[in-house]
């Protein structure tokens, strides 16, 4: 009978975790580039319409499609449909407190292991650096209106006659919307997967 080496069970586990430690720097870069790409994309388009457009009031909307899709800037010093004007700083901490939670749940609780997991929560971190930036002011808000000293850039005007209008919002506000609706479809619709079971050592015959 064929011989077979005492360590190819040791080998075959250095191998798998070898694969597996591989594919974990996969995802994490994922989210990683995901996080950033959404980050740019909306500090890019705030700053490209703030200078073809002017600060709020300068200039009337740009249609897309009028009177429904535009362009207008407008700076929220609030959050969520401007509730909490001239709290910008604490909404900063607080961005900061989901950011450092989607990181341990991505680590310690191993979100990082669901693909839609890790693409919902990139993009809610890409949103969330996308804001935080203007909430510290780093967008350079004019003095003369103190109250835009920690508000948001928006952008994106959404309207059904002069009646209806939805508050203007950007890019890092669609990518915290989509990324909810993901988090809130995995919530509802996609039951967790069976637990790992641990098996047993088995007997190599040896006494």
């Amino acid at each position: 009978m064929s011989s077979v080496p005492l360590g190819w069970k040791a080998n075959v586990s250095d191998q798998s975790e070898h694969c597996k430690g591989s594919f974990a720097w996969a995802r994490w870069i994922t989210f990683a580039a995901l996080s950033v790409a959404g980050t740019a994309v909306d500090l890019l388009t705030k700053s490209w319409v703030f200078e073809w457009r002017g600060l709020p009031g300068q200039r009337p909307p740009w249609w897309l499609l009028e009177p429904y899709i535009g362009i207008e800037t407008a700076v929220n010093p609030g959050a969520l449909f401007g509730l909490g004007a001239g709290f910008g700083s604490v909404f900063a901490v607080l961005s900061l407190v989901a950011a450092s939670a989607i990181l341990l749940w991505l680590s310690k609780f191993r979100a990082i292991d669901s693909w839609w997991l890790l693409i919902a929560l990139g993009c809610v971190m890409g949103g969330i650096f996308g804001n935080l930036y203007d909430r510290l002011g780093m967008w350079g808000p004019p003095p003369s209106v103190p109250l835009w000293s920690s508000g948001v850039r928006d952008w994106i005007l959404l309207q059904y006659s002069d009646q209806y209008v939805w508050p203007n919002f950007n890019i890092a506000d669609s990518l915290l919307v989509c990324g909810a609706i993901m988090l809130a479809i995995h919530s509802f619709f996609m039951p967790p997967g069976p637990s790992p079971i641990r098996e047993s050592p088995t007997s190599t015959g040896n006494v």
